[in-house]
């Protein structure tokens, strides 16, 4: 299943024929889940956006290849003119808080999804192309059924931007990468049964 924006319909003459053919198909913007054959675009704008600050990529290429082959259902890219723009991913967690091992392990069926990047192209930044898109994402996991809350850790300087999204603070992670420390934050998927029923899933 793909998660995809409205394109707005073309102009119709009689007959049914578009009054003017466009010279490409690709729609000006497209939100959809993300596919292994997207794994480079994705590690592009990741190793871009976190080793210029950090030194670290949340995930590998292989890693991005695991996830996109094993739940493509828990991402969503942001694709202009048909070029990845943002994209996050996820996988599923099976345990109330996030550890070490859930860096890279995807557990089918859970109530749990964990997000492990959010990630803007360069030229894209300061848009508010992040905001929207993590938006978008967590409108969409409200219309998976089976899931119930999102997990994700992150710097401390980014803690404002994940509130204003309405995740809760858990505490100090359990995972450390290098010398890196994390907090780890919580998003409410779950007794929404009314909204879920009224908001077209």
């Amino acid at each position: 299943t793909q998660y995809k924006g409205v394109h707005p319909k073309k102009p119709l003459l009689r007959g049914g024929i578009p009054s003017r053919q466009r010279r490409h198909t690709l729609p000006a913007s497209e939100f959809r889940n993300l596919t292994p054959q997207d794994a480079i675009s994705v590690f592009e704008i990741e190793r871009e956006a976190f080793v210029s600050v950090s030194g670290l990529c949340p995930l590998t290429l292989d890693e991005v290849l695991h996830f996109l082959s094993l739940c493509p259902e828990l991402s969503l890219g942001w694709f202009e003119e048909g070029q990845l723009v943002a994209f996050i991913i996820g996988s599923g967690w099976d345990k109330e808080r996030l550890s070490q091992d859930a860096l890279t392990t995807h557990v089918a069926g859970t109530p749990t999804v964990h997000i492990h990047v959010l990630s803007v192209h360069r030229h894209c930044r300061q848009q508010g192309k992040g905001s929207i898109l993590l938006w978008r994402y967590l409108q969409y996991l409200r219309c998976l059924p089976w899931l119930r809350r999102a997990l994700l850790i992150c710097e401390e300087f980014l803690v404002p931007f994940y509130h204003k999204a309405g995740f809760k603070e858990k505490g100090p992670s359990l995972i450390s990468v290098g010398h890196l420390r994390f907090t780890e934050m919580e998003y409410s998927l779950g007794g929404r049964a009314f909204e879920r029923r009224n908001s077209g899933c």
